[in-house]
């Protein structure tokens, strides 16, 4: 069976482009103006077939790669199997990156999935919205009333979009405010209610929640994840802010810029998250907590209270990281410590220490 892609080749460059474009050095001897027309895995490259090694864990996987040219860090260069191209880079990930954005531009940025170029006849569009010349509605999109959506934007109903952005299927966006050159993928819901309840004894009364969620500049929602709205003020997330699938964060949540926020994190309401701030995947966030810029939260941690700016913390409840590394090889020592005691005889048995198997217990006297 053929190979399915699902994103054109758009270029077909030269080893030597390649190296122009990521600005590596091709080592001596190679081909610069050998043809490159695929990416693939260290693994299953072949000839024609450019690839990267990051990771020394793949170290064996580079020594014996098939590939036609690898993005490779200096220092592995000379490893390199033969015929195998090396360009050399200091981060041959971000290079990869660089050239793969150049291979295939349909990957970095969603289009129409029903290549549409304007609004479809079996889209619904009120009559009291507001589209630029240019944007692109596929069908089934509904936009409601006082929606206002730049030129250039895949549409979201109930909410004003920047230019350039996109908004992909299922999407549901409601008092929200999109910036330019967002990527909203498929899945994802913003500005619904936030979880707000005054609790009591005689049932929990629910809080209106009034607020907006404002998405700044080149900010990409993964698929699935949850923003809600503001209660009294607004859920803001900040200027090139990556967020994950399945992602949820609460209302009134101020995310800084040039965040990573990795799948199924929580961040509970009104917490505020500094610039640069990483957090790993499945980590949960208190509410009303300060997250200092530059600070990183470990995976599947639980973050009780303020991290200082470029702190690095982990563990639940989560602490500084070499606090929680002591505390956990502390605890790995109890555990050997307990394994190599012996169990105490069972009732009625004594363990003979000449032989691997229970002796009767005698009789006293």
């Amino acid at each position: 069976m053929a190979k399915i892609s699902f994103f054109p080749l758009a270029v077909a460059p030269t080893l030597g482009e390649v190296a122009q474009w990521t600005g590596a050095a091709l080592s001596r001897g190679a081909d610069a103006g050998r043809i490159v027309r695929d990416v693939a895995a260290l693994d299953e490259a072949g000839p024609d077939d450019l690839s990267f090694f990051d990771n020394p864990r793949y170290l064996d996987a580079f020594k014996a790669t098939r590939a036609g040219a690898v993005l490779v860090a200096p220092r592995y260069a000379a490893q390199a199997p033969a015929g195998c191209a090396t360009l050399a880079t200091p981060q041959p990930y971000r290079a990869m990156a660089e050239a793969m954005a150049r291979l295939y531009p349909q990957a970095v940025r969603p289009r129409s999935a029903f290549g549409e170029t304007g609004v479809s006849p079996a889209a619904f569009v009120h009559s009291a919205a507001r589209l630029e010349p240019g944007v692109i509605v596929d069908p089934g999109a509904v936009i409601g009333p006082g929606a206002e959506i730049g030129a250039g934007a895949v549409i979201g109903p109930q909410v004003r979009i920047g230019r350039d952005s996109v908004v992909g299927a299922l999407a549901s966006i409601a008092c929200a405010l999109i910036g330019d050159r967002v990527i909203i993928h498929p899945g994802v819901h913003i500005g619904q209610d936030g979880f707000g309840f005054a609790m009591g004894p005689g049932g929990h009364l629910k809080a209106p929640q009034i607020g907006r969620v404002i998405v700044q500049d080149d900010v990409e929602i993964g698929a699935g994840t949850t923003i809600d709205r503001g209660a009294n003020r607004d859920t803001i997330i900040g200027e090139g802010t990556k967020i994950d699938n399945l992602v949820q964060i609460a209302h009134n949540v101020v995310v800084g810029r040039h965040c990573v926020i990795v799948s199924q994190v929580g961040v509970s309401g009104s917490t505020a998250i500094g610039d640069f701030v990483a957090l790993g995947g499945q980590a949960g966030l208190a509410g009303h907590l300060e997250i200092g810029a530059g600070a990183q939260i470990a995976a599947q941690s639980g973050v009780m209270n303020d991290v200082p700016a470029g702190a690095r913390w982990g563990g639940s409840p989560a602490k500084p990281m070499r606090e929680w590394f002591r505390e956990v090889t502390a605890l790995k020592k109890l555990a050997r410590g307990t394994a190599s005691r012996e169990p105490e005889a069972s009732e009625g048995m004594t363990t003979d220490r000449r032989s691997s198997a229970p002796s009767p217990r005698r009789p006293a006297g």
